[in-house]
């Protein structure tokens, strides 16, 4: 609204401006005006435009945008399944906030500074099913809110500032509600209207400590009722009727209740609980609360011969000194579990010994003391524990001396103890441990984790009914036959073992995560193992070969390890071992790629490896087959097209050409005119040398005095290769040289001049040299045999053209017609125009 006003405004006052400067610009004040506007339009209908986004989405879509510093609902994919937005600083969602994720199936606002909320603002959500508005500024609950979803399950409105609930009845539409949680500390009244709809729960959290008008029946409609936890300190202290009437409506023998946030000092704070005890309720638990010998004396009287089967205490502060005795009276025999956690004695060196409760000792077979810095438990206290039958005395400060006591040194005691944790004490012996234990003859579960073993020994006496034992989180390295063979499930995880190599027939459940292993079990020690987790160790790779030796396999977890993607290990990742019998529960985004380096962080599931990767042996055999036979098809494509040749016969031109220039340079330096030697260079094929020197020699260079048809009787000087090329000169030179100093070149061609070497590199220096002065004059051909242009190289293209353009002298076979072939070839050689 602030943008949008300034942007009016500043239309405005431009208008004014250009409208004092004459009506020439009204025109364009006005196509002005008209874009502002427009931008102002735009901006209110794309509300995204200026909100903020976050992308921290898995490959689940639950997105975890919490703790972003938002103040409004960021902008997330539409496809989103979970949105957790808590602990931002949110305080409005909007109409629009949530339109377009009609996907959403759980949302999390827990711990904004939510205010307000439109009406509107989850129509869209029809697919919700989690929604958490605790921990807020919400002041009143509107039924609104709710009427589209129809799906909603759960439900937490938490510690938000509304007295009431509200009306009309918030909840009536949400007809698969399940777990619903409201109130908080401004909570001052509940009225039998406010739960309309709402006709079942699984699960029901009230916080109303500071509750003061409650309408009997408010929650008495909610039926079946599972779970109640209730938080009513100040009902329990002050208006005991309220808290009586609170506990009436949500009192079923089979509603577990849990108590919280109480004070029960006398006699009078207890009395509330003769509403539970008279539904015969069957399972309390009293969380965060101080409590007196005298309130307890009475909790004890007030469910005297009730049917209570567990009683909870956590978090409980001990005021008194266990003086309970005035109880024992009452009829506790259907107690059977007692669960005691983060207990705190005030006085505890006034506390009484425990013998005195036998009366609540002997009947429990379930005994739990989690964290109550329990340090021993005296022998004669553990004999009046007749029908124990499960014993947790897990992160206390037992050691071997003091739990052998406990256990009155595995002597007669206990008979019946099939369950013992004593998991979080300082233990450091299990060769201990096991004698101790060796005596518990119906034994099948010890958990002696969290401990400070460092070793194990080579033998161990343990109980022949034990199935189950966990040291996990302890310091061991190795592992020994110690193990009894008789374990079904074994739990080794958070240790230093780099190697399991124990036979272990009828293990069924193995869990090595957290070790040092690079590799894993054979298994053909483990012949019965259905279940195997070996996360976050050193496992580099498995393949089918390894889980074929296990035979009855069937969950297997190992991510979280440092993986080498081989071509190998993902193809079997990718393909093979969907297939097979053994499946890996922890999800493909758990096998991340450690190496090759380009590959780091990569999931296994979608990486690419190429055929030059996977097969670089084939490849590279491929390739250079490959490459040999283009190799060999390239040299014969140049050999047919004499492609070398044309190289080579480049390289000796430049060579030559460069010599030839040098020269040039030479005789210029030297003041010297470049002279024409010889009339013409004559190129022939030894084999033709007969003639040369007895028919071509003699008619040319010698004088003729009858030469009637020549003005001019002078001789022509002729240049011979084996007379007048230089000695110790490089032929190629020679050649270049002799062409030069030439004013033609006579070319005698015959079946032998092809076939010689020396004529083709002359007449390939004829061919440069045509091509380089462009000169085709200066070329005479004579035929001394019938020769056809295909019996000429096909190279020569040059010397084909002028076999084709230019008419050539052949040598007659009749004798009166060589006088007139010797005249031709003189005119041509003095450059004569004659059609010869």
């Amino acid at each position: 609204m602030l943008t949008d006003s300034f942007t009016l405004s500043l239309a405005w006052f431009t208008i004014r401006l250009f409208n004092s400067m004459g009506r020439a610009t009204t025109l364009y004040s006005t196509l002005l005006y008209l874009h502002l506007l427009c931008t102002c339009w735009c901006q209110r209908s794309n509300p995204d435009s200026e909100r903020s986004s976050c992308d921290r989405c898995d490959r689940r879509l639950s997105c975890n945008c919490s703790y972003g510093g938002f103040t409004g609902v960021p902008t997330v994919t539409d496809r989103a399944l979970t949105l957790d937005l808590s602990f931002n600083k949110i305080a409005t969602v909007t109409e629009d906030d949530l339109k377009s994720h009609r996907q959403l199936k759980a949302l999390s606002l827990h711990g904004n500074k939510l205010a307000v909320i439109h009406p509107s603002a989850f129509d869209s959500l029809w697919s919700l099913e989690e929604l958490d508005l605790s921990n807020n500024q919400l002041t009143a609950l509107k039924q609104k809110w709710f009427r589209k979803l129809g799906a909603l399950q759960h439900l937490n409105l938490l510690n938000n500032p509304y007295r009431c609930l509200g009306s009309p009845a918030p909840f009536q539409t949400l007809v698969r509600l399940r777990r619903l949680r409201f109130g908080g500390p401004a909570l001052e009244e509940l009225k039998r209207e406010d739960l309309y709809g709402v006709t079942q729960l699984e699960e029901l959290t009230v916080h109303g400590n500071n509750l003061r008008r409650y309408e009997p029946g408010t929650l008495a409609d909610v039926w079946p009722l599972g779970r109640v936890t209730l938080s009513l300190r100040s009902a329990f202290l002050t208006n005991t009727a309220l808290a009586r009437a609170v506990l009436e409506d949500v009192s079923y023998p089979e509603t577990p209740i849990v108590l919280k946030d109480l004070h029960l000092i006398g006699n009078e704070s207890v009395q509330p609980l003769t509403a539970a005890a008279n539904r015969r309720i069957r399972q309390i638990s009293l969380k965060n609360v101080s409590v007196s010998d005298e309130a307890i004396v009475s909790f004890l009287m007030v469910f005297n011969g009730v049917p209570l089967t567990s009683f909870w205490l956590d978090g409980v502060t001990l005021t008194g000194e266990g003086r309970w005795a005035q109880a024992k009276w009452t009829d506790q025999k259907s107690i059977d579990e007692f669960f005691l956690r983060n207990i705190v004695v005030l006085d505890v060196w006034k506390f009484v010994s425990l013998l005195e409760l036998g009366f609540l000792l002997h009947y429990p077979r379930k005994v739990s003391v989690i964290n109550g810095r329990v340090f021993v438990m005296p022998c004669p206290t553990s004999r009046l524990l007749v029908n124990l039958q499960y014993l947790d005395l897990s992160d206390n400060l037992l050691t071997e001396m003091t739990l052998s006591e406990s256990l009155c040194d595995g002597h007669g005691t206990l008979k019946d103890l099939r369950v013992l944790n004593v998991s979080g004490n300082a233990l450091k012996s299990l060769s201990t441990i096991s004698r101790l234990v060796a005596g518990l003859s119906k034994l099948t579960h010890l958990d002696i984790s969290r401990n400070a073993y460092s070793s194990m020994p080579r033998a161990c006496p343990w109980p022949s009914t034990l199935r189950y034992l966990n040291i996990s989180g302890a310091k061991l390295e190795t592992i020994t036959p110690c193990l009894a063979t008789t374990l079904e499930v074994l739990d080794l995880s958070n240790n230093d073992l780099k190697s399991f190599n124990l036979f272990l027939p009828a293990l069924r459940e193995l869990y090595l995560s957290g070790n040092k292993i690079q590799s894993l079990p054979s298994g053909w020690l483990l012949p019965n193992l259905q279940i195997l987790t070996i996360q976050s160790n050193t496992l580099n790779m498995f393949g089918r070969s390894d889980l074929q030796s296990y035979e009855r396999l069937q969950n297997l977890q190992a991510g979280q390890n440092k993986f080498v993607c081989s071509c190998e290990f993902v193809a079997f990742l990718q393909s093979d071992i969907k297939g097979g019998d053994v499946q890996l529960t922890d999800g493909e985004e758990s096998y991340i790629c450690d190496s090759p380096l380009y590959l780091q962080e990569e999931p296994v599931g979608q990486v690419y490896l190429s055929v030059v990767d996977c097969h670089r042996v084939l490849f590279v055999s491929v390739s250079c087959g490959v490459a040999l036979f283009v190799a060999i098809l390239l040299c014969i494509l140049l050999w047919r097209l004499h492609v070398l040749w044309y190289v080579k016969m480049t390289w000796a031109w430049l060579k030559a050409k460069r010599n030839s220039r040098r020269r040039q340079r030479c005789r210029e330096r030297e003041g010297l005119e470049s002279l024409l030697s010889f009339d013409a260079f004559v190129s022939y094929s030894e084999q033709d040398a007969c003639w040369v020197d007895n028919f071509l020699v003699p008619e040319l260079e010698e004088p003729r005095d009858n030469d009637e048809e020549s003005v001019n009787p002078r001789p022509l000087t002729l240049c011979l290769h084996k007379r007048d090329f230089l000695p110790g000169h490089w032929i190629l030179d020679n050649i270049m040289s002799a062409m030069e100093r030439s004013r033609r070149t006579v070319f005698v061609l015959s079946e032998n001049f092809v076939q010689s070497d020396w004529c083709r590199y002359e007449l390939d220096f004829s061919h440069f040299w045509l091509f380089d002065r462009n000169a085709g004059g200066e070329v005479i051909l004579i035929l001394l045999e019938p020769l056809s242009k295909d019996d000429i190289p096909k190279r020569f293209c040059k010397l084909h053209k002028l076999m084709s353009s230019t008419t050539y002298l052949e040598w007659p076979q009749e004798e009166e017609k060589i006088g007139e072939f010797w005249r031709s070839l003189r005119k041509a050689l003095r450059g004569e125009e004659e059609d010869y």
